[in-house]
């Protein structure tokens, strides 16, 4: 039995499995906070709080103290900042944070070739540029500043007390040379980073330490067990529907988004923030977009009409038409493929006859059109894939996977327990680690359970490309 632990925004979600099926799922819920605007933060200590509550919930359907191995996912991109003690200086800076937009520029002018380098062009949300920020406007923390982690690994030096990370996560920090899969010294030099700062670098199925004795008696878990380096949520979502060959494709839909590729070459594509990253695997690489709004507006509307992210979808599946608002979903600026730190969200066309209804399905068709938007940066990369798989507790909406099929031209599948994908994927890598899996185990995919064909609908390419002509028409207004 194997446990993948997955760290992500606003949940941390737990899944026991053996080779082949989930035994048993668990979850505890988180909260951001935002001091100020743009800014987005989590105390690194409350994740590990509510792994602690999640292993607890997981105690009552599993023996805890049968778990072989246990793998790492988790948001990706957030700035753990720990003091030479190994404790949170400050709380972390997340991935959706847009406090740093100054010094991606300034990364830029240092380091001309940086979208070849890490794969992408700087945004405020990756780790380098937070660093640069804490230099200039937080020079006490950064001043106490001795090591750095990505969200999972600071609950793996919670569990196993070593500083380390994978591949797929360190690519995400802007450190990271992709094609050489090592810290690039000069980038780290031109945002104030120390390289000894950084963790050492892992494959995902990697051992990289056992859980302690303190760790076992917070958890319930067994001293001694192996805990693998694992990954950051995309590419651990990957290895939760074999999309670690080329030719294998999902879109992911949780508090982010994601449209990933995988790949055995580095193609980086930076001009449209197409990211092209380190796979959690040896000799495998993906492209990527990643936009900073997956599902995430559907449960903030919620949040704003008291209702469930399950009553917003129910609600916007009894309306459609030309009289629909048109939304902007970009509630904390925009990633892939605009580039867009400062752009924000808004509707447009609201009627005296808009209803709660109509709003509702405005957000939900936003997120469709923000996917299409992400195919179209591909180019022709995604023509030859049969199908995208989807992942992340938004597949779970049928209207939307099927909005996102139209829009996309792609068929999308969903296939049993899409929900869990990430922490489905760490506890598969958890199983390579400990040899109870090959790696082209991992490259098996899930047998499929609804299938989304693109359909006709000229009125919602209408409705897209007057969503395009918004955002173009607003995004001078900051």
């Amino acid at each position: 039995m194997y446990l993948g632990i997955d760290i992500g925004t606003s949940a941390v979600k737990l899944v026991c499995a053996d080779t082949n099926r989930i035994l048993a799922t668990s979850s505890a819920g988180i909260d951001t906070s935002s001091p100020q605007p743009g800014w987005s933060e989590q105390h690194p200590d409350i994740w590990w709080q509510a792994t602690c509550d999640a292993l607890r919930l997981l105690a009552g359907q599993i023996t805890l103290s049968e778990v072989k191995a246990i793998g790492l996912s988790g948001q990706m991109h957030g700035a753990v900042l720990l003091g030479r003690d190994q404790r949170p200086i400050r709380p972390a800076i997340l991935w959706n944070d847009s406090r740093a937009a100054i010094e991606c520029d300034e990364l830029c002018i240092a380091q001309p070739q940086i979208g070849q380098i890490a794969g992408v062009l700087p945004l405020p949300g990756f780790t380098a540029p937070k660093i640069a920020w804490l230099k200039q406007h937080e020079p006490a923390n950064y001043a106490q500043l001795a090591h750095i982690l990505l969200p999972k690994d600071y609950i793996g030096l919670c569990l196993h007390g070593e500083l380390a990370t994978d591949t797929s996560d360190a690519a995400g920090t802007m450190w990271l040379d992709q094609a050489s899969r090592t810290w690039h010294i000069g980038v780290a030099e031109a945002t104030g980073m120390a390289l000894d700062w950084l963790p050492q670098v892992f494959d995902g199925h990697s051992v990289v330490g056992t859980v302690t004795t303190q760790a076992a008696e917070a958890t319930g878990l067994k001293p001694g067990v192996p805990v693998v380096a694992g990954g950051g949520d995309a590419a651990t979502g990957a290895v939760s529907l074999g999309a670690t060959e080329p030719g294998r494709g999902f879109i992911s839909l949780g508090t982010s988004g994601q449209l990933f590729v995988a790949d055995r070459r580095y193609k980086p594509n930076p001009e449209r923030y197409v990211h092209a990253f380190a796979h959690t695997l040896p000799d495998r690489w993906y492209q990527m977009a990643a936009m900073l709004n997956g599902a995430r507006p559907i449960s903030w509307i919620g949040g704003q009409l008291g209702l469930s992210a399950a009553e917003v979808v129910a609600l916007a599946e009894t309306v459609s038409g030309d009289r629909v608002p048109i939304f902007l979903p970009y509630l904390t600026g925009e990633r892939s493929p605009l580039g867009d730190p400062h752009i924000r969200a808004c509707f447009f066309s609201l009627e005296d006859s808009t209803t709660r209804a109509d709003i509702c399905r405005s957000v939900v068709e936003a997120i469709a059109f923000c996917f299409a938007d992400a195919a179209q940066s591909f180019g022709d990369t995604i023509d030859s894939l049969p199908e995208l798989a989807a992942i992340g507790g938004g597949s779970q909406s049928d209207l939307l996977l099927g909005l996102i099929a139209t829009v996309t031209g792609k068929p999308i599948v969903r296939s049993d327990g899409a929900d869990t994908g990430p922490a489905y994927g760490a506890a598969r890598l958890a199983a390579y680690g400990d040899g109870a899996l090959d790696r082209v185990d991992l490259a098996h995919q899930r047998p499929t359970t609804d299938r989304f064909e693109p359909v006709d609908m000229a009125s919602l390419s209408e409705r897209l490309m007057r969503f395009r002509a918004l955002y173009a028409a607003v995004r001078a207004v900051k």
